[in-house]
């Protein structure tokens, strides 16, 4: 038996609005290198007269790098560690995350390509820019508008990111993170 903290969501959906809401779905998260978890994980009993366990907070500029990642209902399409040196603009996200995303769809689906997805992003400016708007409409992808503040539609922070934030461990450098992340993503079990 484990105690479990339950989810605020602001609708409950059927089987069919869930399969329709997307079928690809993208985000980005930044991921730290020493994990400190929730606070709710770093809970424990102590006895009469025993001091509780100390948790060293993150510095202000704690060592992180920031993924972008592309999912689909059965599993990962695309996880992008971005160099910390990059600044993510359009051309950088139709050169190093569409287009790889594209090509391992139709790697994937062999006899429909990208015929029938739908993807779901956020409404920042690199996405929401012509170049890649356009660039999505050629491939034959729909992108489905993303409500401001509807942080309910984004699929990844629903569930994704907390799961990998959660069950990560401390990594010493960014190719180890990408690769912990990667295999974490993965890995991860069917019931979720």
């Amino acid at each position: 038996m484990k105690k479990v903290t339950s989810r605020w969501i602001p609708h409950q959906l059927n089987d069919e609005q869930n399969q329709e809401r997307a079928r690809l779905c993208r985000d980005v998260t930044w991921i730290y290198h020493r994990q400190n978890h929730h606070k709710s994980t770093n809970k424990t009993w102590i006895g009469e007269g025993e001091s509780p366990r100390t948790i060293v907070r993150r510095r202000k500029f704690e060592r992180k790098n920031l993924f972008s990642i592309f999912f689909k209902l059965n599993g990962p399409v695309l996880i992008h560690a971005v160099d910390n040196d990059e600044t993510i603009d359009h051309d950088y996200c139709i050169e190093n995350c569409l287009k790889p995303v594209v090509k391992e769809i139709r790697k994937q689906r062999k006899s429909n390509g990208t015929k029938g997805i739908k993807l779901l992003h956020d409404n920042s400016s690199p996405h929401r820019h012509s170049d890649v708007i356009n660039y999505l409409t050629e491939e034959g992808i729909n992108i489905i508008p993303h409500p401001p503040y509807s942080s309910d539609l984004a699929l990844c922070d629903y569930w994704l990111n907390y799961y990998i934030k959660q069950n990560l461990t401390d990594q010493p450098d960014e190719k180890s993170l990408a690769r912990a992340v990667s295999k974490l993503i993965k890995n991860i079990p069917e019931e979720f």
